[in-house]
């Protein structure tokens, strides 16, 4: 079962303009609300792909109510602590005339010790090494940012395999301690070592060298030009395709979704390359974070080409 965590849970409105403009009145043709942050879009994808998932992590005031009761219709088990303050809200203004896509994301409200403590004894209750369990996305300023380091080396001890998706002083801290896998996206990565990548080649050379650090495998998003996935003994380009994009928001945790439903249910590595991309593929077709439907995700991994990097 695919267990994820969202210290830093969001309401997401969706909001089209046609021709949005900088300075003036703009009218909505659209409007759209979905429960988001990271950790919580991943659970999402991982029920329209079929898996089953749980969802953990901190819900403040009555737009965490929404949000517990979004994922209560969605049939996504949960289980969330209420706090004190309110959820943030996260706007995206989509402009499909100019096909731009703006984001406004609000701070995380501050999150106590002892409502982190009472998260992480609640996560590691009730964990067993048939759970995976995915730590993605931000956290509130006041959250200490080894606290994925601290949760992958605890289960290690239960022999839990974890998905590590995050950047900054969370990533820097979090391969610390050999998280199974990790998906950083290029900018991410380059952050990681402190400087630019050239090229594809020099993508893999760096995803070898993170490899020897414990992490088993290092998949790297790069948009449009499709990911790179990399283990010991194989690295693979899945090439991107052209779709008509709606809103890239959630493509990532998309992928991480189809990467954790794959080594849940033993597929093997090049079917994971082409079913996380596609999934991310699929995506990027659907407003806001809205996941697209199974037979979307299927009909894209058919055109996925992987081509296997010496």
């Amino acid at each position: 079962m695919i267990w994820t965590v969202t210290l830093n849970p969001a309401l997401d409105k969706t909001i089209e303009v046609n021709n949005f403009r900088i300075g003036s009145v703009n009218r909505a043709s659209s409007i759209r609300i979905d429960a988001g942050g990271k950790g919580i879009n991943v659970s999402k994808m991982v029920k329209t792909l079929g898996g089953k998932t749980k969802a953990f992590g901190i819900l403040p005031g009555g737009n965490g109510r929404y949000i517990k009761g979004y994922l209560d219709r969605c049939g996504i088990e949960n289980d969330f602590i209420f706090t004190e303050g309110e959820t943030r809200t996260n706007i995206k203004v989509i402009d499909s005339l100019n096909h731009t896509n703006t984001d406004i994301n609000e701070p995380g409200v501050n999150i106590s010790y002892n409502k982190i403590k009472e998260l992480e004894e609640k996560i590691f209750k009730g964990i067993d090494k048939n759970t995976l369990l995915v730590l993605s996305g931000s956290v509130p300023n006041d959250v200490p940012k080894d606290i994925y380091r601290r949760w992958i080396n605890i289960s290690r001890k239960f022999g839990v395999r974890t998905i590590l998706d995050c950047d900054g002083e969370l990533l820097k801290e979090g391969i610390k301690a050999s998280p199974y896998l990790m998906k950083p996206n290029i900018d991410e990565l380059q952050g990681l070592i402190g400087r630019e990548i050239a090229n594809i080649n020099d993508m893999v050379l760096v995803s070898r060298e993170i490899l020897k650090l414990g992490v088993e495998i290092v998949v790297l998003s790069m948009g449009f030009k499709g990911a790179l996935f990399i283990k010991k003994d194989c690295a693979i380009h899945a090439v991107g395709i052209k779709v008509d994009v709606k809103s890239t928001v959630g493509a990532g945790d998309s992928m991480v979704a189809a990467l954790a439903y794959a080594l849940d249910t033993g597929m093997n590595f090049e079917k994971a390359a082409a079913y996380s991309m596609a999934a991310a593929t699929a995506k990027v077709t659907t407003s806001g974070t809205q996941m697209p439907n199974f037979d979307r995700i299927v009909s894209i991994e058919n055109r996925i080409k992987l081509n296997y990097i010496k």
